[in-house]
């Protein structure tokens, strides 16, 4: 009796200790989720925080969190104690940044298009070219952009910022572009040229609805590199063509560094970034992820 009993409990109570351990391991995978994502945002919570205090108790060792708040550093950014309006290079780099975005787009899709749907002769030495455009560091470009900006007559020229940045982010965009295209079933673009389809209208009717989450991740990368760029916007720029990093870079003066007046303006110069990711955010997972599962 005692061992007939004891089978059926043992295989009745077996298949539960697989999905209580599957259950905490989702529970520990989950907390360890949270962990990083608290990880990753006390910076930009600490640099609000430290936006919304006074100078003297931002720049308090140990800070004080319960220091009294206000917008004082907030307008000094929008210029209410210098009279520098931040609007002209928050204007610039906005221009500069969606317009070398949609330059990229354009320009990408095709090369992706030519690369993977329809793979030219050794398409392999085309992708790592456009790889090795990346392995040369920025700076060390830096001058000779320079003096060709300078003998062209462009230097603090918004347009010659465009086409660095459509260039600087080409290489990325191909490669990212190609990866999300080679995922497009060929049967259907087959389909659409023996309809009479050209290639204009198979771009843009036929694979851009499919790829559409791939193009918007690309476009927010892009987006980002451009709006975040500021070696070459500090040195090809000055007055009329300052983007908002430049201006940001101008509340580190030689009286020393406001605090409070530097986070103030870092928490404004990165909302159009957050709202753009924030606004893109499904877009964007599905475009990292896309061809990540078969």
């Amino acid at each position: 009796m005692t061992t007939a009993v004891a089978g059926p409990r043992t295989r009745a109570q077996s298949p539960a200790r697989p999905r209580g351990r599957e259950r905490r391991t989702r529970g520990l995978l989950g907390l360890l989720a949270w962990l990083c994502g608290i990880v990753f945002f006390l910076p930009f919570a600490w640099m609000v925080l430290t936006s919304l205090h006074g100078e003297q108790d931002a720049a308090a060792n140990p800070p004080h969190l319960a220091a009294p708040l206000t917008l004082h550093g907030y307008r000094e950014f929008f210029g209410s104690g210098t009279g520098v309006s931040p609007w002209p290079p928050l204007v610039n780099s906005l221009t500069a940044s969606i317009a070398s975005t949609l330059l990229v787009l354009l320009l990408a899709t095709p090369a992706a298009y030519a690369l993977s749907i329809k793979p030219v002769r050794k398409w392999t030495d085309v992708m790592f070219f456009f790889l090795s455009t990346k392995m040369l560091p920025a700076v060390a470009g830096l001058l000779p952009v320079y003096l060709i900006a300078k003998n062209a007559g462009l230097l603090d020229n918004i347009w010659l910022l465009v086409v660095l940045y459509t260039s600087m982010n080409l290489p990325i965009a191909v490669w990212m572009m190609r990866s999300f295209l080679a995922e497009v079933p060929v049967a259907i673009i087959e389909a659409a040229s023996i309809d009479g389809a050209g290639l204009p209208t198979v771009l843009t009717r036929i694979i851009a609805p499919v790829v559409m989450p791939g193009i918007a991740a690309t476009a927010l990368i892009s987006f980002i590199f451009s709006w975040n760029e500021l070696l070459f916007a500090r040195v090809l720029t000055g007055v009329v063509a300052g983007t908002a990093p430049v201006f940001l870079t101008g509340f580190v003066t030689s009286q020393g560094l406001f605090l409070a007046k530097v986070c103030a303006a870092a928490v404004c110069i990165s909302l159009p970034v957050l709202a753009a990711g924030f606004a893109a955010q499904d877009k964007l997972v599905q475009g990292l992820s896309l061809g990540a599962v078969k």
